[in-house]
């Protein structure tokens, strides 16, 4: 047996002992069986947490597999090289594996709701009904499907930007299953659920990437030193989203600091924090010591220490998915339908000051902000550091716009936007309408672009390449052009509320979550397009510039007139549910926030007008300053200068009669 079998045998049993010693501390091994009461046996009992293990597994190794071929190996100008090509060979079948581990989640998980043995369940209609109907069932199928479309589509994959892709599906297919468990029974539910996502997404990378790559070592298969180094600076950002998440993940659902040890829950949450000490340090040992000894010749010290670290990480998953079937200790939560579904009481009556002391903590946009300060921040101390110069305005304008994006998510008017609709108004026109202008104009990308470094080897992609790389594609192309982005900016907004979108969206925090993001990002396409000052595929002249604007600026009154015109009141199932007592009617506040929407893009077109006539001028004077340049070199080689002096001297001799 090779050492890589070996060593895919002793993670497999790592994981399988950790569920199993995690099954049995929770209580969920051999539960209490109440004489009457429906029972699914332990073939039940057992096979879901099994089948739920094998889901998480291959899910982690579909992905290890991707950010193999697409980020850690080196490429060929954006081609696949022949082990890159056979890891996304391999996350075909692990794909598979994962889709039918999910459908077997769906026939265990159908025959523990109602307490029946898998042979009869399906002899009725119970299985479809759980599939489709109920909610951990749905995302089960999701999974199934998503799996099976991973598995077709790798078939054909030679490019790392197809294999990038598919890593971003992967990624996403791990997230609809977890979810539907405990976090959305947490009465924190949207720290939950985006501590949740981070969480998983940054263990998958890492546990993924490692075991991938500890493969690839003991095969030892070419460039090994660059996929390590590469791995071993990715890892640090994982383990610091793994911790952090974790953190928070564990706030959520625990009433207090006491249940880490007197719950079962609490303790296999002890468990898995003491095996992330130990990974911290195992990874800590990598980069001081075995990545060195890699770059001297020396594979073998970093494939033993790899190997045992990926052990650990897989006996880690298998704690994991016990302390998913453990129950998590119980709320004393007040008979309040406000606070399970905003996940914190109803605020008091509206005030300038409740606006700014009711902060409210959101992780996902609080991680965004700080990434993108963060990032902007590495970039600027790298061109001090290099002796560059960058615009002290664009650093203030990009950081303008993340503080703005941190009130708009952070402060009280987070917590009033759900509650009321002129609230909800002000946030949402700010966040796509003010925050976007001042982060295009802080070249974000220009400044990527100075501050990276371009691949140690010529033809490869590192994070520079990537950039341009997305930057030239066909897909930037489209969105980018005029019509289009104008297009997102406005139909959306109409889409949104005028359908039962917005409802929906508002029931559910990754909803939520992904109608905010919405506003930001299609405002930052539609003003990178009209004063963005980083480099695009489709540059529009100045008037073409302000055409633009002036056409897409009226629909935003039009739709505030037809907000203030409705009888109706939008998504009405949501607010009439909060039951607030204080302030303007559901019907009142939403013509409010009609007249909000109608007269609040002043505001940004006059930033926008004043940006376009500072670029106009700026652009003039560099065309009036090149042509003086051309006009100094007369006689160093321009055809057409020489050409023009030439003809005004014959003039002159005409006028003289000579």
């Amino acid at each position: 047996m090779s050492r890589a079998a070996r060593l895919t045998l002793a993670a497999v049993a790592a994981a399988i002992v950790a569920l199993v010693i995690g099954m049995i501390a929770g209580g969920r091994a051999f539960p209490r069986i109440i004489p009457g009461l429906p029972d699914s046996g332990a073939v039940v009992r057992w096979g879901l947490p099994v089948a739920k293990l094998l889901m998480d597994a291959s899910g982690v190794i579909t992905v290890g597999l991707l950010l193999m071929a697409a980020a850690l190996l080196p490429n060929d100008k954006g081609v696949l090289g022949k082990s890159a090509v056979s890891y996304v060979k391999a996350a075909s079948w692990a794909a598979l594996v994962w889709a039918a581990a999910a459908f077997l989640s769906i026939v265990f998980g159908a025959a523990e709701s109602i307490g029946r043995t898998v042979p009869q369940i399906l002899e009725r209609t119970i299985l479809t009904s759980y599939a489709t109907q109920t909610t951990q069932g749905v995302a089960l199928t999701l999974v199934v499907l998503f799996g099976v479309a991973i598995a077709l589509f790798s078939r054909g994959a030679i490019t790392a930007g197809a294999a990038a892709g598919l890593l971003a599906f992967a990624l996403v297919t791990l997230l609809p299953a977890p979810l539907t468990g405990h976090t959305s029974s947490s009465p924190n539910h949207d720290l939950a659920t985006s501590s949740v996502s981070l969480h998983l997404l940054s263990l998958a990378l890492w546990v993924g990437g490692l075991g991938v790559l500890a493969l690839h070592a003991l095969r030892r298969q070419p460039q090994l030193e660059a996929a390590a180094a590469r791995f071993s600076r990715m890892a640090l950002w994982c383990y610091a989203g793994v911790g952090l998440s974790g953190l928070f993940a564990l706030v959520a659902r625990l009433g207090a600091v006491s249940d880490l040890w007197t719950s079962e829950y609490g303790l296999l949450a002890l468990v898995k924090i003491v095996a992330f000490v130990l990974l911290g340090y195992v990874g800590y040992w990598h980069r001081q010591r075995t990545l060195a000894d890699l770059g001297a010749g020396k594979p073998r010290a970093f494939t033993r220490l790899a190997g045992g670290e990926m052990v650990l990480m897989f006996a880690t998953v298998g704690v994991a998915v016990a302390l998913s079937r453990t129950p998590p200790p119980e709320f004393s939560l007040p008979a309040d339908r406000a606070f399970e579904l905003l996940g914190f009481p109803l605020p008091p009556a509206l005030t300038l000051g409740n606006i700014f002391s009711m902060w409210w903590f959101d992780l996902f946009f609080a991680v965004v902000a700080a990434a993108l300060g963060g990032l902007y921040g590495v970039g600027l101390v790298r061109l001090w550091r290099r002796g560059d110069r960058w615009s002290w305005g664009r650093t203030a304008s990009w950081y303008a716009g993340v503080a703005l994006l941190v009130f708009c998510t952070q402060s009280g008017l987070a917590r009033y936007a759900k509650v009321m609709f002129d609230v909800h108004m002000i946030e949402h026109m700010t966040l796509s309408m003010v925050v976007p202008i001042f982060l295009v104009l802080g070249g974000p990308v220009t400044l990527a672009l100075r501050a990276l470094k371009p691949a140690a080897k010529r033809g490869d992609r590192g994070p520079r390449e990537w950039i341009t790389t997305i930057l030239h594609s066909r897909f930037t192309k489209v969105v980018t052009h005029p019509v289009v982005a104008t297009a997102i900016f406005v139909a959306s907004t109409y889409a949104l509320y005028f359908t039962p979108l917005f409802e929906s969206a508002m029931n559910e925090h990754l909803g939520h979550i992904w109608m905010t993001l919405h506003f930001l990002l299609s405002g930052c396409l539609f003003f990178w397009v009209i004063i963005g000052v980083d480099p695009g595929p489709n540059r529009l002249p100045y008037v073409g510039r302000l055409l633009m604007l002036f056409v897409t600026m009226p629909f935003h009154a039009f739709f505030g007139i037809a907000l203030m015109m409705m009888g109706a009141v939008v998504a009405s199932g949501w607010y009439e549910q909060l039951g607030r007592t204080w302030g303007d009617t559901l019907l009142q506040t939403q013509r409010d926030g009609g007249a909000i929407a109608w007269g609040f893009g002043e505001i940004p077109t006059l930033i926008v007008l004043l940006a376009i006539a500072v670029q106009w001028y700026k652009d003039d004077d560099r065309q009036a300053r090149r042509a003086d340049r051309r006009a100094d070199r007369v006689g160093a080689g321009d055809p057409e200068l020489d050409s023009y002096n030439a003809y005004l001297a014959r003039l002159n001799r005409a006028d003289k009669g000579e």
